[in-house]
């Protein structure tokens, strides 16, 4: 049963015929892992601690740095040398004491993903490594917990729900391969508009929040390309590669 201030502060959802206070309530009880608290992380973490998700477990081993405040806002200029994982504790408990966010300060690879990720209800990936990203999808394709992935590049996002473990639906690696030579890209490199990581991490946001109390139409197999330059919005649907070796490894393994 949710409590009087409870009911206030969620009001506009609970009015949500789609959510009620049955479906506030299963936010409230909800965990989501985010790995990486930056650009994509930055807004994500704000909506999912202001939607009430009850437990947000933030991987990043990085600091603040003054060159991510074009875009990273969570995070204000006396922030900056502090760790964004514990950072991103200090504003959720600002912006809504109610929630429990667990700081993780480690860079997640191939050797801890199942670890890091285990019991989560969703995964939102916003790192910025292809090396990273696999790891992540490979272990919640493993551990069977739906993955929202977000990317950003200069003009142009990218975003995606995975449970490439049910047999109509791609993984992570049908849609990229899994090349470990694959040159990285970065927003060091190639510059990126800081409104757009704004976006795509709200995007994130509803996505997760989709997944915990669903409504509308499941997204898993849809890859939705926002390109800002034409102000144009694309939703590709995603067929399953039947020569994926994610895939058939998790066949083997199931």
């Amino acid at each position: 049963m949710l409590a009087d201030a409870q009911l206030e502060r969620y009001a506009r959802h609970i009015v949500l015929k789609e959510i009620g206070g049955a479906g506030q309530a299963r936010l409230l009880s909800a965990h989501v892992v985010l790995v990486g608290a930056g650009g994509i992380g930055s807004p994500a973490i704000q909506y999912l601690a202001a939607a009430g998700v009850g437990t947000l477990r933030v991987i990043d081993d990085d600091t603040v740095a003054l060159s991510n405040l074009q875009r990273q806002v969570l995070y204000g200029t006396d922030d900056i040398g502090a760790s964004k994982a514990e950072t991103a504790r200090t504003a959720v408990a600002r912006l809504n004491p109610d929630m429990h966010v667990i700081p993780i300060l480690q860079r997640l690879d191939t050797n801890n993903a199942g670890i890091l990720l285990r019991d989560a209800d969703v995964i939102i990936d916003g790192s910025d490594s292809f090396e990273t990203r696999l790891a992540v999808a490979d272990a919640a394709h493993r551990l069977h917990i739906p993955l929202v992935s977000a990317a950003v590049g200069q003009f142009e996002g990218q975003l995606a729900v995975y449970r490439g473990w049910e047999a109509d639906k791609p993984c992570y690696q049908c849609l990229v391969g899994e090349d470990p030579a694959r040159p990285d890209t970065n927003c060091a490199e190639q510059g990126v508009i800081g409104a757009l990581t704004g976006m795509m991490g709200s995007l994130a946001a509803l996505e997760a929040i989709r997944t915990l109390v669903p409504f509308g139409e499941d997204s898993a197999g849809k890859l939705l390309i926002a390109d800002l330059l034409s102000l144009r919005f694309r939703t590709l649907v995603m067929p399953k590669d039947p020569a994926c070796p994610a895939c058939a490894r998790a066949v083997c393994e199931g």
